[in-house]
């Protein structure tokens, strides 16, 4: 048997670094996606619950770039439902700062505006507590809406802010940029993926 020449065995270590290493590179870029500069999980767990990403993109205000979103649910779930009893979580990361009052107030119209009477009245008290909780963010701030199946979790920054067991405000805040009748609808298709 020839000996393996020092310079050949050298060669075959380095390819295999540079294989392992190559796909150590692809299952870190398959761990996140990035969208305009702001990185989110394609997969995280939170409570027991496995999050898969359904979709990402960015919120455009007029002729500015608001923020940018993802929109994660329960992997064990068949299809969208991001108004339903669905573990769910809408991750937002701003490139503006905003006050408090401007989230509360935009909440509020949005709301009153794509509810009926009688539903927005059944959540005017716990809306308003909702609104109570938001803080003012300046850009590279991320709220984070979630509900995993019995309880709605507002959190600044992974400080939570809110907690409620109100399905139907859930489902009302989701249906914002969700739902039928969303802020924007290229918007909503991209975080469903569609």
């Amino acid at each position: 048997m020839r000996p393996v020449h020092p310079f050949r065995r050298l060669t075959h270590a380095a390819t295999l670094c540079l294989l392992v290493g190559l796909a150590s590179l692809v299952q870190a870029n398959d761990a996140r996606v990035e969208v305009r500069g702001v990185e989110f999980e394609t997969r995280f767990d939170d409570n027991g619950i496995r999050y898969a990403l359904l979709g990402s993109g960015v919120f455009r205000y007029m002729i500015w770039n608001a923020y940018a979103g993802a929109y994660y649910q329960d992997e064990t779930a068949s299809a969208p439902a991001p108004q339903s009893n669905v573990p769910k979580r809408l991750e937002l990361e701003y490139f503006h700062a905003i006050e408090a009052d401007d989230f509360a107030q935009a909440t509020r119209e949005t709301l009153r505006d794509t509810l009926d009477a009688e539903a927005f009245a059944r959540l005017s008290d716990e809306l308003e507590a909702f609104n109570r909780a938001y803080r003012d963010v300046v850009p590279g701030d991320r709220y984070a809406l979630s509900w995993d199946g019995g309880e709605l979790r507002l959190a600044l920054n992974a400080e939570t802010l809110y907690r409620s067991d109100d399905l139907a405000l859930a489902n009302a805040l989701f249906g914002i940029w969700l739902g039928s009748n969303p802020l924007r609808r290229d918007f909503r298709d991209a975080l469903l993926g569609r």
